[in-house]
């Protein structure tokens, strides 16, 4: 997936009111919208390099979009809303594995009339619910984790996919992990042992865990390897 614009490269200050972040661009001091509500847990020390998208809309407020943070030598994608814009790409060009050749992609389609998944996919005439989660969470060199709080809608979404796997679907979570360098992916049960356990329960239901990683620039930003998935 490719950014519509090049991206303004600045400090960050601060963010507050989960949606506005203070960005010092050269000698100016800028306010841009934050696209991530979640607690971007070890990303926000102040200083750390960003990136942010410029936009032209007269309509918004907010002439930039913070997309990209870098922390302890890693870029971080933290623009939880184009997760969903990578995962299609890479499903189109058979960029996981075990989701290659589908027959059909569509978008958001409700399971039931309180949970919609990210991606319904139809190969040889099965049907598979996908859900994508974004991963911005790393606190060793090389290990991945989600989720950086408690998530009790992520608790529903798994519960939600044992029972799609009992109504006759194949069932996928996708770990998106928007983090350079990373080699492995595991759950933080110390942030949320409740989904911690629901996640064993849903592996043991036959719910398929994968991990890829993102490969991220200030141009793009695409899968492109598969991570070891570590229960501990």
């Amino acid at each position: 997936m490719e950014f519509s614009k090049p991206l303004v490269k600045g400090k960050l200050i601060k963010r507050y009111k989960r949606f506005f972040t203070d960005i010092k661009i050269d000698n100016q001091i800028v306010t841009a919208h934050c696209p991530n509500t979640g607690s971007m847990y070890g990303l926000l020390d102040e200083g750390n390099e960003v990136y942010l998208l410029p936009n032209n809309d007269p309509k918004r407020k907010l002439k930039y979009g913070l997309e990209i943070i870098k922390t302890r030598k890693n870029l971080v994608g933290v623009n939880t809303h184009i997760a969903n814009k990578i995962t299609h790409h890479a499903l189109k060009n058979n960029l996981i594995k075990e989701l290659k050749g589908s027959d059909l992609i569509k978008p958001e389609v409700f399971f039931n009339k309180e949970t919609r998944f990210d991606f319904l996919i139809e190969k040889n005439k099965q049907k598979s619910f996908l859900e994508v989660k974004n991963v911005t969470l790393f606190r060793d060199k090389k290990t991945a984790e989600f989720p950086d709080a408690v998530t009790e809608r992520g608790s529903k979404h798994l519960l939600t996919l044992i029972d799609a796997i009992k109504k006759g679907f194949k069932a996928y979570l996708l770990f998106l992990v928007q983090i350079q360098n990373m080699e492995e992916f595991k759950i933080a049960k110390d942030i949320d042992i409740n989904y911690y356990n629901n996640y064993l329960l849903a592996k043991k239901a036959g719910v398929n865990f994968l991990a890829y990683r993102c490969n991220i620039s200030s141009k793009k930003i695409y899968i492109d390897k598969k991570l070891k998935i570590i229960d501990v």
